[in-house]
């Protein structure tokens, strides 16, 4: 496969899992601060910094009232991972490798572009952010219906899912580090019952708190809840399950093509790391300082996959 189709299809689906990650941010940060009677200032920056966006925001505004945040990440073209960049980024890569998808892939990603485009056409009310995440969430879980229904299982499936992968770990590290970032106010209130609270808003935002009550019923602690995000290879948002997902599908390229690389050492380190931990290890090592080298080590990988696989040039 040429590097320009393989890094179409590579950042398609890192924008798809982009877009709807960003709406999980948003849904993270908006239900922490509904636990909050108080300014809810440092859980909205603490949304900026982890998605990332904090210089540029920083260069547009001067507050962090919600209305203002919501719209930079929701609707702002100059956030290039707003979920209306995203989308569109993902379309524009879409028809580039459209030779390389099934009719039924293109016209998802086409559809969840148009209806986003209409949906985030104005300022979206607080009443309505739900609904509006929500539907978010929908239009992209149409496309991954599509890839794994109608896509025959080679090396373009292989590229679409392992930018999937590394952009769902991504996000997942940085939702997690919203906990820790600046959402609590004072060491003490580990362990209390708004320290629980905020962990449980923050399975409901990647969408494991059913998952989460099956394997721990009446058991919901800081410890257990990360344990299923960060280690739990079940559950398809964890950072071991993202993991393994780019250590399966690079594998499948390898054995296609003949040839490993150095990414794929990479992930292979990284799984390694991830297997020899447990969770007091990561705690006693500072739970932000790991999510922070995991993002570093998720960013090095895929800067490592589009070198070996010629994305540009």
């Amino acid at each position: 496969m040429l590097g320009k189709t393989a890094g179409g299809l590579y950042w398609m689906f890192r924008f798809l899992e982009r877009s709807e990650n960003t709406a999980r941010l948003i849904e993270a940060g908006f239900r922490i601060a509904l636990t909050r009677s108080q300014d809810t200032t440092a859980e909205w920056k603490s949304v900026v910094a982890t998605a990332g966006v904090m210089d540029g925001y920083n260069a547009k505004y001067d507050s962090y009232d919600a209305s203002t945040l919501v719209d930079y990440l929701l609707r702002d073209p100059s956030n290039p991972s707003s979920v209306f960049s995203a989308s569109e980024k993902a379309r524009t890569n879409a028809r580039l490798v459209r030779t390389a998808l099934t009719t039924e892939v293109w016209e998802a990603v086409n559809e969840n572009w148009m209806s986003l485009k209409q949906l985030l056409k104005r300022p979206v009310k607080e009443t309505d952010l739900p609904a509006i995440l929500g539907e978010i969430r929908r239009q992209t879980a149409l496309v991954r219906g599509a890839l794994h229904g109608t896509m025959m299982r080679n090396d373009i499936y292989d590229f679409a899912m392992i930018g999937t992968g590394l952009e769902r770990a991504d996000n997942t590290a940085r939702i997690i580090d919203v906990k820790y970032y600046t959402l609590l106010p004072s060491a003490s209130f580990v362990g209390s019952p708004l320290d629980n609270v905020q962990w449980e808003t923050i399975l409901r935002s990647v969408s494991a708190h059913r998952s989460f009550r099956w394997l721990n019923e009446g058991d919901m602690t800081s410890a257990n809840i990360a344990e299923f995000l960060i280690l739990d290879s079940r559950f398809p948002r964890s950072l071991a399950f993202s993991s393994r997902i780019i250590e399966e599908n690079l594998n499948f390229l390898a054995k296609d093509y003949g040839t490993r690389f150095k990414s794929h050492d990479m992930i292979d380190a990284q799984r390694e790391k991830l297997r020899q931990h447990t969770i007091a290890s990561i705690f006693e090592e500072g739970l932000h300082s790991f999510i922070i080298d995991f993002i570093r080590e998720n960013n090095a990988i895929g800067m490592q996959i589009e070198q070996d696989y010629q994305f540009i040039g």
